[in-house]
């Protein structure tokens, strides 16, 4: 019999620590009998909230690989399901409060958005910084103990329902841009905080543009130090990768399940015998083994990884995952014919829905939402450049503004 690894063993020691800890937790709380918020509020002092986080914080400092482990227990005592507008806080600001916040700051927003009391939106894109996230011009200046931030945001995704957000503005313009950027939490409540739908072509208006004009924010809301706020925001943007790229977690789907059981669906449900093309079936096979390499490189990234903060090979999946969804709900529609190009009825009463199942027919809602696959959470292209560039290591595009002082740089 082979020895067990160091690493083995340390992973299965681990692993039964949480199994008693998830075990002893569901003795002591029944989630089908408990309000929802007092439920996950045990589960957050029981250190099984995030599980990678540091004893106190939600976490029991284990291996983030072991967070199945809750899920599935928990799910099969009744546990509730999370609202889908949690995901910002529990998958983007909740790595990112507990590397870079203050403990203060940490004690009164980790607890109450794992249980969803607050729901967190990002304000990270303008009009004029999207790509270039670091050319943002939304600028904080200091005034005693305080921030005033004056600005302007756009896609942000439930902004329109969050209470706080994570903001990156400009503190120092006469840094290069990289250098000059400070990362807050923002209430959205607070005076001179504005947002406005943006209508999609799905009907829906789950973005937002957010303009801030003269909004105070306490220096105790900052996050990481005064002019780190690349470095900090770089911590968000990788686990918002690493969520879309790996179809938002939950732990490994089984093969066949997600977008490519809509293709399956409709060959079986709606296709006649005469429509089951040699040609079609290839295709939906390429798309099947596309859908399923996809899958199985989640898969191992999540056994591989060992921190709780990912590192830029997230951007593998984010791009597939844009390429695949693109190529399986045209395909829907290609198969469904004139059928594919009518009803689609959104209901407007809905816009203020979010998530990717959506009603009946949403083969044809999604092949208009997956128009968004490859601009959300990092264009396309920008991914392309980070594996050509920390992936592959091969020479970086032309930086001629890299050293120069923002307020110098011509926009």
């Amino acid at each position: 019999m082979a020895r067990m690894t160091a690493v083995e063993a340390a992973s299965g020691t681990e692993a039964q620590r949480v199994e008693e800890a998830v075990d002893a937790f569901l003795a002591a709380n029944d989630p089908t009998s408990m309000d929802k918020v007092d439920y996950r509020g045990a589960l957050y002092d029981a250190g099984l909230a995030w599980i990678h986080f540091p004893e106190g914080w939600g976490g029991l400092g284990v291996a983030p690989t072991h967070q199945k482990i809750v899920e599935q227990k928990t799910r099969a005592a009744g546990a509730p399901s999370i609202d889908a507008t949690q995901f910002f806080g529990l998958a983007l600001a909740g790595p990112t409060v507990v590397s870079h916040a203050s403990d203060e700051l940490k004690s009164r927003t980790l607890r109450r958005m794992f249980t969803g009391e607050d729901s967190w939106c990002q304000l990270f894109s303008e009009p004029g910084a999207g790509s270039d996230l670091a050319g943002l011009a939304c600028k904080a200046v200091r005034d005693g103990d305080e921030w005033i931030v004056t600005g302007q945001k756009v896609w942000n995704t439930m902004a329109h329902l969050a209470d706080k957000g994570m903001l990156v503005a400009r503190t120092d313009p006469d840094q290069p841009k990289h250098k000059g950027l400070t990362y807050f939490m923002v209430d959205m409540h607070a005076p001179g905080v504005e947002v406005r739908p943006l209508r999609q072509i799905t009907g829906e208006a789950e973005f937002n543009e957010v303009y801030l004009t003269e909004v105070r924010i306490p220096d105790a809301d900052r996050i990481g130090d005064i002019g780190d706020g690349w470095r900090v925001s770089m911590t968000t943007l990788m686990n918002e990768r690493t969520s879309i790229g790996g179809g938002g977690g939950g732990g490994p789907r089984p093969a066949g399940s997600g977008p490519i059981a809509e293709v399956v669906r409709i060959w079986q449900e709606e296709l006649a015998d005469h429509q089951r093309k040699p040609a079609t079936r290839d295709k939906l096979m390429k798309l099947w083994i596309d859908a399923e390499v996809l899958r199985l490189t989640n898969v191992r990234a999540g056994q591989n990884r060992k921190a709780g903060n990912p590192g830029p090979e997230s951007s593998i999946a984010k791009l597939a995952l844009a390429l695949v969804n693109k190529d399986i709900y045209e395909f829907c529609v290609n198969m469904l014919g004139a059928d594919g190009l009518i009803g689609y009825d959104f209901d407007m009463r809905r816009a203020d829905a979010v998530g990717l199942e959506g009603p009946p027919g949403s083969s044809r809602k999604m092949f208009l939402r997956s128009r968004a696959n490859s601009i959300e959470g990092g264009t396309s292209e920008i991914m392309k450049n980070i594996l050509g560039e920390r992936v592959l290591g091969l020479p970086g595009e032309p930086r001629v503004d890299k050293d120069v002082a923002w307020k110098d740089v011509p926009r």
